[in-house]
């Protein structure tokens, strides 16, 4: 497989990538390689998740979201987690454990998100980047479901994982 470096930013690369297709012959395409990110779904309670309103450049507006962050180079994504749900909440957990892993978006990248559940939450404070923009806000996990289906939340990665934690929690009662 050929492959050549189109562009290289701070947190990923896109590449032009040539393979053999079964029956296409030699298929050229472009792929943004990602080292993987993290989602957390921040529970106060049984009830109760920690979102943020974060502003989203690449869309010109502020989102209603779970936490959620990058791998770098050599962490885990469990330590990943521990530490965006710090930096873009101001919370702690006491414990943090898999929910779901899924590719975003299979069709360019090959960026795979790794959701986790964080309970037992401390408030310490938020740390966040010079350029991030996000503001905590609580919701009830009913309010935050209704909110996917009602266009509040529009952000593909939280709506996965709010249904994921829905039918898990159903399955288990």
């Amino acid at each position: 497989m050929m492959k050549k470096t189109l562009l290289t930013s701070v947190k990923f690369t896109v590449e032009r990538r040539q393979y053999e297709h079964p029956t296409a012959g030699t298929v050229q395409r472009e792929l943004v390689v990602h080292p993987g990110a993290v989602l957390i779904l921040p529970l106060l309670d049984d009830e109760t998740a920690v979102l943020i309103r974060n502003y989203r450049f690449s869309v010109g507006e502020e989102l209603l979201e779970l936490p959620a962050g990058t791998l770098e180079s050599g962490e885990s994504p469990i330590d990943c987690a521990a530490r965006e749900l710090e930096e873009e909440t101001g919370h702690l957990a006491g414990r943090i454990e898999p929910l779901a892993d899924f590719y975003t978006s299979p069709g360019f990248t090959d960026e795979r998100m790794y959701c986790f559940i964080a309970t037992e939450l401390k408030v310490t404070a938020q740390r966040l980047d010079r350029t991030e923009q996000i503001r905590v806000t609580p919701m009830k996990l009913t309010d935050a479901l209704a909110a996917t289906l009602d266009g509040r939340i529009i952000d593909g990665k939280t709506i996965a994982a709010l249904h994921l934690y829905q039918y898990r929690k159903a399955r288990h009662a």
